[in-house]
């Protein structure tokens, strides 16, 4: 199975979801985590299952919050290029390309 390799812009993408849901509700910041985790790992499984966003950019949507990961896929590595909210402009992903 290929790693898992998450940029530093997408690490901070990470991280500053997870404070904002913690702030909403103590523990939905965990739930967040456990659904990007999910939506990762199947990435990880089955990296095709996933629509092209952008050139070899694949998205996928984290279940019940509004999120997608963007990752590309490699011979030995599947590398998270972001994880940001369905509304952002897609124009700072095409960035990281």
């Amino acid at each position: 199975m290929r790693e898992v390799i998450l940029r530093p812009e997408a690490e901070r993408e990470l991280t500053e979801a997870y404070q904002w849901y913690q702030e909403r509700r103590s523990g939905l910041g965990d739930e967040f985590l456990l659904c990007v985790d999910a939506v990762i790992q199947q990435a990880r499984r089955s990296p095709e299952m996933y629509r092209v966003a952008h050139r070899d950019v694949r998205r996928a949507l984290v279940r019940r919050f509004p999120y997608g990961v963007f990752y590309v896929v490699r011979p030995k590595a599947i590398v998270v290029l972001a994880i940001f909210h369905g509304h952002r402009n897609p124009s700072v992903l095409h960035k990281r390309c």
